[in-house]
């Protein structure tokens, strides 16, 4: 195979762009949509009536820990209709793109498909960017898993030197889909070397990531429970001076509910 084989011989962009043309001239001078009583839409309707109430089911759980459902309950029910949401991890950003829904377009940058972690923080701080620059900045809302904030977590210190009044909220729960309590990590390490003997998705339980936010001169808040989750979301919206970190403590067994297709939780590699 030779070099020349790659060349493009068709003019895509070109072509895209007239085929996009012709269509919306066809759109324009029939406009169509779909029928909204269609059974479709009827199925498909039902199916998230269905979803929404396992969800709230699953964040109203008598619990003395907070999970993934409860947290991003409360999370939805303060975050600002036009507020900017990045988001990145695993369950953290599976259960936040139902959870915490972005009520507008384009408001919203995450992982994506393919879960490229560590781009969580640099979304956010080219969000704040922006945002600085427009005469009504929205506020940047900034997710995140605590294994994918450790991809990127020092630029919490761009953030603190740039002034950039970013709202992290990350959903701790010692490690990546599941971790263990500070009790069993204890008894794990009088058994032995961690090193062998602590599973490998497993972090420091409870480790202090609103610390690393205050090292720099920004906001920091320890949370274990709804009220403490609320009052610290809060009072970081209506910081627009200092960037914020809400490290969330939640039940390191907290998981996703059951899902309808093997497909969405298996692992291809």
């Amino acid at each position: 195979m030779t070099a020349s084989y790659f060349i493009p011989r068709i003019p895509t962009i070109q072509t895209y762009y007239r085929l996009y043309y012709h269509v919306l001239e066809v759109f324009r001078k029939d406009p169509w949509s779909f029928p909204a009583d269609s059974e479709w839409w009827a199925g498909l309707r039902h199916k998230m009536a269905a979803n929404a109430e396992m969800s709230k089911a699953l964040a109203l759980a008598p619990s003395a820990l907070l999970n993934y459902y409860s947290a991003f309950l409360h999370i939805s029910e303060l975050l600002p209709p036009d507020c900017v949401i990045v988001s990145e991890g695993a369950n953290t950003m599976d259960i936040g793109r139902t959870m915490i829904p972005n009520r507008l377009p384009r408001h919203r940058l995450d992982a994506g498909t393919f879960g490229t972690m560590g781009v969580g923080l640099g979304f956010a701080i080219a969000a704040a960017m922006l945002e600085k620059s427009r005469s009504a900045p929205r506020r940047v809302v900034c997710v995140e898993g605590d294994s994918a904030f450790g991809f990127s977590g020092m630029e919490v210190e761009t953030m603190c030197r740039f002034k950039l009044p970013v709202v992290i909220i990350v959903i701790n729960n010692n490690g990546i889909y599941s971790g263990l309590d500070a009790d069993t990590w204890a008894q794990l390490a009088n058994m032995g070397d961690l090193t062998t003997l602590a599973p490998p998705v497993t972090l420091l339980p409870d480790a202090r990531y609103d610390q690393m936010m205050t090292a720099f001169g920004g906001r920091g808040f320890l949370v274990r429970s709804a009220e403490e989750l609320r009052l610290s979301l809060q009072e970081s919206l209506r910081d627009w001076l200092h960037p914020s970190l809400i490290n969330v403590l939640i039940d390191p067994a907290s998981d996703r509910k059951q899902q309808d297709f093997p497909w969405l939780t298996r692992s291809n590699l």
